[in-house]
């Protein structure tokens, strides 16, 4: 049973006037898959990764998570979801520099509400070792480099265990060496951890080295 899975989906514009963005795109992913969405700008991969990540609900086909038809659900229950089964991580980290690293990779998990303080800075910490962070946890948020912020943005994304990672251009902002460090964490968490992985890019280098690569031109899925 995949992970996740699109029927015929489309999407459409109103500015002012009709135009279809997404055209009846349909895959799966599988668990444990490491798999990259590429195509030029304005194809519609962002649009699709906010469709499938439940944040956009206006659009017509169907789209399945974890056996479960979650299309048409009401908003709350999909918030409830994209906290429990999906990590995200976007070009741009979003850390709160006001908060420590480790208050931080906190936040998903308090609002979560399902383990103890003491556990989740327990898991928060294994998490930080994982991306060689844990000497940085008591640090504010702004006193890491561009690269530290984006490996805490992961570890963030992975406390809560989640069925399923999202990014959206996560290398986008970082150089070549921050970028294969980033790239060959995501690796090591598919192949250790059997981690499900859908990454929207715009890095040939990257896209290369996950298990398959969905291309997109002007909506559609034209490769996969």
């Amino acid at each position: 049973m995949p992970v996740l899975e699109a029927k015929n989906i489309d999407k459409f514009f109103y500015n002012p006037t009709k135009t279809q963005v997404l055209k009846k795109v349909s895959f799966g992913v599988e668990k444990g898959e490491f798999v990259s969405i590429v195509g030029k700008s304005g194809c519609g991969k962002s649009t699709l990764l906010y469709i499938l990540s439940t944040m956009d609900t206006d659009y017509q086909g169907e789209m399945h998570m974890d056996g479960e038809m979650i299309s048409g659900k009401p908003k709350n229950y999909l918030a409830q979801i994209r906290n429990a089964k999906i990590g995200f991580v976007f070009q741009f980290h979003y850390l709160l520099n006001e908060f420590s690293v480790l208050e931080n990779v906190l936040i998903p998990g308090l609002k979560l509400g399902i383990h103890s303080r003491d556990e989740l800075e327990h898991r928060a910490m294994e998490k930080l070792k994982f991306f060689d962070m844990q000497d940085h946890a008591l640090k504010r948020a702004n006193q890491l480099s561009g690269g530290q912020k984006q490996r805490v943005a992961i570890a963030r994304a992975l406390i809560n265990d989640p069925l399923l990672i999202m990014g959206d251009e996560p290398t986008g902002n970082l150089d070549k060496k921050n970028s294969d460090i980033v790239f060959h964490k995501f690796r090591e968490m598919a192949q250790q951890f059997k981690q499900t992985m859908l990454i929207v890019t715009h890095d040939p280098e990257f896209a290369e080295g996950t298990d398959r690569t969905i291309e997109m031109e002007d909506g559609r899925v034209i490769r996969q």
